[in-house]
């Protein structure tokens, strides 16, 4: 790392993927990530749905899904690790008014920028039950990136990168994540070159 340059902290930021990124999952993708330091990072892609909707995924695993507004919501791909996982990005929803820095859920991310990411069956339970937070995002899978390996990918011009905005992850259509993410920047995808490089 340079002396001029000081570690950047993209937590509660979307990664969106430049035109030129073309592996499989990550092409056209944004990822929301939860975390970030100078381990590496972890997020879900909020704009790949799966082949199954929230009904089909609390009927494996036995939770018959009682709220209405999520039965045909999508589940999404978010990311290549333990597609056989959990991931449950949602609102906070605090233990207590007076301990707002602990979660209700057994097993909890918060995310500083004001989400949390839930990956205990007791949110599942929760929301199937018709209580739990209101806004969700569920993923199989996550994305994941080590040390200094996020930060080459930016240079390489792979990512751009904004401050996240949850009306896009819970509320813009899943097609229009992409291009919505990209307006954050001013940008619109005709105006990003494929190929990269200086004049």
């Amino acid at each position: 790392m340079t002396g001029d340059s000081a570690p950047t902290n993209l937590t509660h930021h979307f990664l969106i993927a430049m035109p030129g990124l073309e592996d499989g999952l990550f092409s056209k993708s944004v990822v929301y990530l939860c975390e970030h330091s100078p381990r590496g990072a972890l997020g879900l892609i909020i704009n790949k749905p799966a082949d199954i909707d929230m009904t089909a995924l609390f009927g494996k695993v036995d939770l018959p899904l009682q709220r209405q507004d999520l039965a045909k919501q999508a589940v999404f791909q978010g990311g290549p690790l333990h597609e056989e996982r959990g991931f449950v990005l949602h609102e906070p929803v605090f233990a207590s008014a007076d301990r707002p820095e602990e979660s209700l859920y057994a097993s909890t991310m918060v995310i500083p920028g004001g989400l949390e990411m839930t990956t205990s069956r007791d949110v599942l339970e929760a929301i199937a039950s018709g209580a739990g937070p209101r806004k969700v995002l569920v993923s199989l899978g996550y994305s994941s990136w080590g040390e200094g390996q996020l930060e080459s990918e930016i240079k390489e011009n792979s990512w751009l990168t904004v401050d996240a905005q949850n009306s896009i992850i819970f509320d813009a259509p899943i097609a229009e994540r992409y291009d919505q993410a990209l307006a954050l920047l001013g940008v619109q995808a005709w105006m990003i070159s494929p190929h990269a490089g200086s004049a």
